[in-house]
């Protein structure tokens, strides 16, 4: 296609593990002696799965195995993974950092790289030489880099050091200078790495705002890396997902962030409490995590219902049964509690002698994006009878919030920061 700026067609690349170098010196005459002969290199048929946390059984691995796909001018492209999953070995491919052993690359246009932080200043020139330096290596004239340095520094926010020499700034600074410098030089493709968690948050929002306005005002291309998903799901048009050196999804940004953290989501979705055959008390029995689809989960996206299940065992009749739910955040805020004796519209049941199972359904609860703990507990009357604090946690992706997203506000204090209606079912 015309607009196709940036084509990835069979990319591998082949690393030796525990020594400098392609290899030793009969494997370089072997490589010779192949390709005088007009043969395959030979090594290009063996080498390990790149999995970082396992022991390899060859001396070679694939950072990279087989990857094609194509980007649009405009497009923002985002390339998510685990660490080691290949992805700044891809980009470095990409700016001509590093060859590929394997496949080609086309592209149309100018290609700007923020891979690591102060990747081509040279330490010993001052910030506003090191732009000068940066715009003349992207083929940029004099001129052209004089007419952008005075928005370069005032977006950087470096302008009390601009003629320090860059040694001595921190790495945020170093940062700040050389996004700003990348970004205002007007290059058709900026490729980005992770070095944006380097700068503070005040820098990163304006950072994901000036790649936006890249690519939708100007109508340049943007390849993103990141393991912030909320800036992922923002900046993004669509995701490639790496995995082990070899891409495993490409597609709706939404989808590729839900499966990403699925498939690396290691809470459990249930907790099994010990009940003796002799109960003193009344105990939880089941605790369980449901999705929309009544499938056990413990990743969610915000706005989606969660139902939590509690089974209960009852030794003696219940007078006056209080159930409570809670819900916390990693910095031990109380978000959300639920009270069955303030909060449902039909009660527990007094007087209750059988075992029982409650189901409870969010609605519209938007959590922002990150890992969440639940607390329960279980009175009879003002008797506590059990509590479990903080004993299982589940995971919020970021989503949009859709049409029937509204505010609830209500009278009653819930001493948690927000109010969310919850359908209840006890049977």
């Amino acid at each position: 296609m015309s607009d196709t700026i940036l084509k990835v067609e069979h990319i591998s690349k082949q690393y030796r593990l525990g020594l400098v170098g392609t290899g030793t010196l009969s494997h370089d005459l072997n490589r010779w002696w192949h390709k005088v002969r007009g043969k395959d290199d030979p090594y290009l048929k063996v080498g390990a799965v790149n999995d970082r946390s396992t022991v390899s059984n060859s001396n070679y691995v694939w950072a990279l195995r087989d990857i094609n796909f194509s980007v649009q001018k405009g497009e923002v492209l985002g390339i998510i993974g685990k660490n080691g999953a290949g992805k700044s070995t891809l980009l470095k491919i990409l700016s001509r950092v590093t060859s590929p052993t394997v496949g080609e690359i086309k592209t149309k246009g100018r290609i700007a790289s923020l891979l690591e932080v102060g990747t081509g200043f040279h330490p010993e020139l001052t910030g506003k030489e090191n732009i000068y330096l940066n715009g003349a290596i992207l083929g940029m004239t004099k001129s052209e880099i004089k007419k952008k340095e005075k928005e370069i520094i005032d977006f950087s926010g470096c302008l009390r050091y601009i003629n320090t020499p860059v040694k001595r700034y921190s790495s945020g600074m170093r940062v700040r200078l050389a996004f700003a410098v990348a970004a205002f030089l007007e290059p058709d493709i900026l490729v980005v790495d992770e070095v944006l968690a380097v700068g503070d948050a005040e820098f990163q929002k304006k950072a994901i705002g000036k790649m936006q306005d890249i690519s939708k005002g100007d109508g340049r291309t943007v390849l993103f890396v990141s393991h912030n998903m909320a800036a992922v799901q923002d900046l993004c048009t669509r995701v490639i997902i790496l995995e082990h050196g070899i891409k495993t999804f490409e597609g709706d940004v939404s989808k590729g962030i839900n499966t990403y953290l699925s498939n690396n989501n290691t809470y459990d979705a249930f907790v099994d409490f010990e009940v003796k055959d002799e109960l003193e008390t009344s105990r939880f029995s089941r605790f369980e995590i449901r999705n929309s689809k009544d499938e056990l989960s413990s990743g969610f996206h915000s706005g989606e219902p969660i139902t939590f299940s509690i089974s209960i065992k009852v030794k003696n009749t219940l007078r006056n049964p209080v159930f409570s739910l809670r819900i916390s955040d990693l910095n031990h805020v109380n978000i959300i509690t639920w009270r069955s004796n303030d909060y449902i519209e039909e009660p527990l049941r007094k007087n209750q002698s059988e075992d029982f199972q409650i189901n409870l359904t969010t609605k519209d609860l938007y959590l922002l994006n990150g890992v969440y703990s639940v607390s329960i507990g279980l009175a009879d009357g003002t008797e506590m009878l059990q509590a479990e604090i903080k004993f299982i946690e589940f995971e919020v992706h970021p989503s949009k919030p859709n049409n029937d997203f509204h505010s609830i506000t209500k009278e009653k204090s819930t001493n948690s920061l927000i109010y969310s209606i919850a359908n209840w079912d006890v049977s």
